[in-house]
């Protein structure tokens, strides 16, 4: 064995060694979140006191504020709070989130978050190491193209919070399939390092692939809103009715950010990535050209591809009419980003074509 040879096999395995341990990392974000979602539920004095404070009871016309003068006293009413756009619907505050106004549930929160940066930093360091073992883009099978997955939804979660952005009460959703997602990789997926075919010997592959990936990241946060969207909705209108939902969905969707702001967040980060989407598909269809001569062959990673843009594009459409706002559109997203698992997994591992030679 060559020393060059050698020198990439050690980096192979010190990359296996990282992305286990960020994997035993993200386990411990893992029950950080459970405890922030779980003494952040107990402390009904911390509900309590967040729900007299915050924005509920202003929405509701709850009590004034009564300031103290020389004299008499002057009561001012608290504004109140819309968070529906539209009009005519529900006008429903953001929840507390995870941690429910508990102070130890937002320490736990926080712990959470700081193990979530490090498992992150760890996970990039398996995938650089990757690279530098194969001497190329770590994303030439679908074990690299998973682990690759996983590190960039994670990075759009912390982005999301470094911007400010009241994207915590995502955390446990997140890491859960993250572990799922990297469990399966390292389990079932794994392939050794190995050089890529010709046909991938383009610098295509760093513009085509790395915009597929980051994609599917963003596509995944929206997707993530998206469910809790139609959770929160399905609350939400059984208060509305007078129902009584359980104990245990008022103690998780009651601190959620309302339904609508929910809808509003994954309508804008789906929107926000479609164009990349469509430059990803433009972009393949280019190197197509390069690699196969021609540049659209129908292909079925080309045909999913595409109808997943379908998809989505349907789904901002029907985001601008009037009649298909909420719901029905919430459903047209699930269905496009189902198109876009399948385009992955289902089409990678099921159907045969010319994207066959990546390889699990």
């Amino acid at each position: 064995m060559t020393l060059a040879a050698a020198t990439n096999e050690h980096l192979a395995s010190m990359s296996n060694t990282l992305i286990y341990s960020s994997m035993a990392v993200y386990t411990l974000a893992f029950f950080a979140y459970i405890a922030e979602w779980l003494f952040g539920s107990r402390s009904k004095v911390a509900r309590t006191a967040a729900a007299l404070t915050s924005d509920t009871t202003a929405a509701k016309g709850g009590p004034a504020v009564t300031v103290k003068q020389a004299g008499g006293t002057t009561v001012l009413e608290r504004p109140k709070v819309v968070v529906r756009s539209a009009s005519g619907t529900r006008d429903v505050p953001d929840g507390p989130g995870a941690h429910g106004g508990d102070e130890q549930g937002d320490l736990y929160g926080r712990i959470a978050v700081s193990l979530t940066v490090l498992a992150f930093l760890v996970e990039l360091a398996g995938v650089v190491t990757r690279a530098a073992s194969v001497e190329r883009a770590p994303w030439g099978n679908m074990y690299e193209f998973n682990i690759t997955f996983s590190t960039v939804a994670v990075a759009v979660y912390l982005g999301l919070l470094a911007l400010k952005k009241n994207v915590r009460w995502m955390g446990l959703f997140l890491i859960t399939t993250v572990l799922l997602d990297l469990g399966l990789a390292v389990t079932v997926l794994y392939t050794a390092s190995d050089q890529l075919v010709p046909a991938l010997h383009s610098y295509w592959l760093y513009i085509h692939v790395s915009t597929a990936i980051f994609c599917g990241a963003v596509f995944y946060v929206g997707a993530v809103a998206t469910i809790l969207y139609l959770f929160k909705d399905s609350y939400e209108n059984k208060l509305q009715t007078g129902g009584k939902p359980g104990s245990f969905a008022t103690s998780v969707l009651e601190r959620l950010p309302a339904s609508s702001s929910l809808d509003k967040f994954a309508y804008r980060v789906n929107a926000a990535v479609f164009p990349l989407w469509t430059f990803t598909i433009i972009a393949g269809a280019i190197w197509a050209g390069d690699a196969w001569g021609r540049y659209w062959n129908w292909d079925p990673k080309e045909t999913w591809s595409f109808i997943t843009w379908i998809g989505y594009a349907c789904y901002l459409h029907a985001r601008a009419t009037a009649g298909w706002k909420g719901r029905k559109a919430a459903y047209l997203a699930m269905i496009a980003f189902g198109c876009w698992l399948f385009n992955y997994y289902g089409v990678n591992i099921f159907v045969t074509g010319k994207h066959s030679y990546a390889g699990v």
